[in-house]
């Protein structure tokens, strides 16, 4: 699944929800939004997506004034699949901005406690840290810049977890 249905199974975890209110919470001023983004588009087709795969389904429609709002909630499988990613930690640098920092937003919108996440996180950053720091005394040129701007990178996510998890 990519990162845009991840969320949307994550919000449905919390509570039954309709696309439009799902939209609401990923926009840009949303409270999960803020740090991805989501598309109305991309909202309802990431539904569809969870409800053909049965990890999430309609219980009804909500009522109202202008079209029908089908609600959905997440299945048993659905919840499973949720909390075990919410949990899961990212394993590559350049998902630290988008995928972590989204996880540790979830994790706090929900009222969950992150310290899972961020042990986790701190855990699976030492040996990457501990491997950029080569590489970047052993490049040259361009390839130094690169390793250093990696390495700085997973120090300052590192610290982020290490801090955060106190």
């Amino acid at each position: 699944m990519n990162n845009s249905e991840w969320v949307v199974l994550c919000l449905l975890a919390r509570e039954p929800a309709h696309g439009f209110a799902l939209a609401r919470l990923t926009a840009t001023a949303g409270p999960i939004g803020r740090i991805w983004h989501i598309p109305r588009p991309l909202v309802y087709r990431a539904l569809d997506a969870l409800v053909a795969r049965g990890l999430a389904e309609p219980i009804g429609i909500e009522p109202g004034r202008g079209p029908a709002r089908r609600l959905l909630r997440v299945t048993p499988s659905g919840r499973a699949r949720a909390d075990e990613w919410l949990v899961t930690p990212v394993s590559r640098i350049r998902d630290i901005r988008t995928e972590f920092l989204v996880k540790l937003a979830l994790l706090q919108w929900s009222g969950r406690d992150p310290r899972g996440l961020l042990d986790a996180q701190a855990e699976t950053l030492r040996p990457i840290v501990t491997q950029l720091f080569g590489l970047r005394e052993s490049a040259e040129g361009l390839d130094q810049a690169v390793a250093s701007w990696r390495y700085e990178t997973a120090v300052a996510a590192l610290r982020l977890a290490e801090s955060t998890s106190e």
